[in-house]
């Protein structure tokens, strides 16, 4: 069992799942794969931001589909400290006139799930279907995704968040 130190609301292993940029393309083509293959024909590929941006645009693209939506969500305030719940940060986008549509939504890793439940809430009923894919999905997350590339109870971190935002003085960048 990995050594674990404290972080915030949970204990963070010692030892993280590390994604690569290109890891992070071969992912993404495998997801869509998934999803072509269950026979489900998306019209929007909704992204929560930020770490389904990319998740999002590369599934889109590898789907083929144009129509994408973003919805900014806050839950996670550092590594593994998070507030009480997550929330929608404006602009909300409004889903008119898709009752119709197929939505695929996309986010980085299904940690607890409250953002990605947030988020299917927030679409059901709006739209004819939501099903949701991860690159990572942990197994204490509420929401079960439709397609997922790794399980892991590992913290992940991504290529994207690996080092401190430009401008960070030294102390602030991460460590390990």
């Amino acid at each position: 069992m990995a050594s674990t130190r404290e972080g915030g609301n949970d204990a963070v292993p010692d030892e993280r799942e590390l994604m690569t940029w290109p890891e992070l393309g071969v992912a993404s083509r495998l997801l869509a794969q998934q999803v072509h293959d269950d026979g489900y024909r998306p019209d929007i590929v909704f992204a929560i931001a930020r770490g389904g941006l990319l998740v999002a645009a590369t599934m889109a693209y590898a789907l083929g589909v144009k129509n994408t939506y973003t919805m900014n969500v806050e839950f996670y305030t550092d590594v593994d400290t998070r507030m009480e719940l997550p929330i929608i940060l404006p602009p909300v986008p409004e889903l008119v006139q898709l009752e119709d549509a197929k939505l695929l939504i996309a986010d980085d890793v299904a940690d607890t799930g409250a953002t990605l439940a947030l988020v299917r809430e927030f679409c059901e009923g709006k739209v004819a279907e939501v099903r949701t894919a991860v690159l990572y999905e942990k197994p204490r997350s509420l929401v079960r995704c439709d397609y997922v590339w790794r399980r892991t109870e590992r913290w992940i971190t991504f290529p994207w968040s690996a080092e401190a935002p430009v401008g960070s003085p030294p102390a602030a960048r991460p460590t390990g």
